[in-house]
């Protein structure tokens, strides 16, 4: 069973970079997807990004262009960096993994 945890959260101005990152135990990480979920209060769980075993990547159209999620199969470790963060991308970000595992989410907090 792969576990997942997350790092990397915090409180950020407008306009600041965070860089999450979840490290996975376990020795199947490297063919499978994995993916950044986020959830701000009152609001359903939502994609942020994921990248397949191979690389290719998905975003959501609301972190197009800021957000970079990139992979290190030898470190089981996948990365998201958020550049020009606004108010509206605070939530609590959650990394999802093979058979469905997550993480137990980080909080990213942006101020205006």
């Amino acid at each position: 069973q792969v576990r997942l945890v997350e790092s990397g959260g915090g409180l950020v101005q407008a306009g600041g970079s965070l860089r999450l990152s979840c490290a996975a135990s376990g020795s199947i990480f490297s063919p499978y997807r994995m993916a950044w979920y986020r959830q701000a209060p009152g609001k359903q769980r939502e994609l942020v990004a994921d990248i397949t075993g191979g690389g290719s990547t998905n975003y959501a159209d609301s972190v197009k262009g800021r957000f970079t999620i990139s992979r290190d199969n030898a470190k089981n470790t996948v990365y998201l960096q958020m550049n020009s963060l606004k108010p509206e991308d605070t939530a609590v970000y959650y990394c999802n993994g093979p058979n469905n595992v997550w993480g137990q989410g980080t909080q990213v907090t942006v101020s205006s």
